[in-house]
């Protein structure tokens, strides 16, 4: 019962985390008339695919957090367990990368030149967040096990074993 709760809190979550993003970038889009740049009618189809697979990462990665790790990917409601299983054994950010997938993909299917360029600001931030907030908190409450995983785990570059 306690995993039917966490899953359906980090559904919710990942829910509305998608939703504040997907928000944010439409408004974005506003600035596609100052860029009058046009993307072929093929990358919608291209963004289609790259939403869904960064989707079903993302799913994945949630599942880990919430079967492993007995808790969410929310900050406020983190894994009570270190999580180093799935993709998280190939690269220490997959969600994050999931949802880049799923923003590039996003700012194709629109066809918006303006949403494509926010995503690298905001795998910049992301970035920027993982190193002063995130693994340093995530060091803090899982001690050597986290550091040896940083050692033997890429930050943004999956290595496969």
């Amino acid at each position: 019962m306690i995993v039917l709760f966490t899953g359906l809190r980090a559904l919710a979550y990942g829910t509305a985390f998608v939703a504040l993003w997907v928000w944010i970038a439409s408004g974005i889009r506003i600035f596609d008339q100052y860029l009058p740049i046009l993307l072929p009618v093929w990358t919608g189809a291209l963004g289609i695919i790259l939403v869904s697979v960064g989707g079903i990462l993302v799913l994945f990665c949630l599942s880990m957090f919430v079967i492993r790790g007995n808790g969410t990917g929310a900050p406020f409601d983190p894994p009570r367990e270190f999580v180093a299983f799935g993709p998280y054994r190939h690269v220490r950010n997959p969600m994050y990368i999931a949802g880049w997938i799923m923003f590039v993909g996003f700012g194709l299917y629109e066809q918006s030149i303006s949403i494509l360029l926010f995503t690298l600001i905001w795998l910049l931030l992301a970035h920027l967040f993982v190193l002063f907030a995130e693994e340093p908190g995530l060091e803090k409450r899982f001690g050597v096990s986290y550091r040896e995983y940083k050692r033997s785990v890429n930050r943004w570059i999956p290595h496969w074993h």
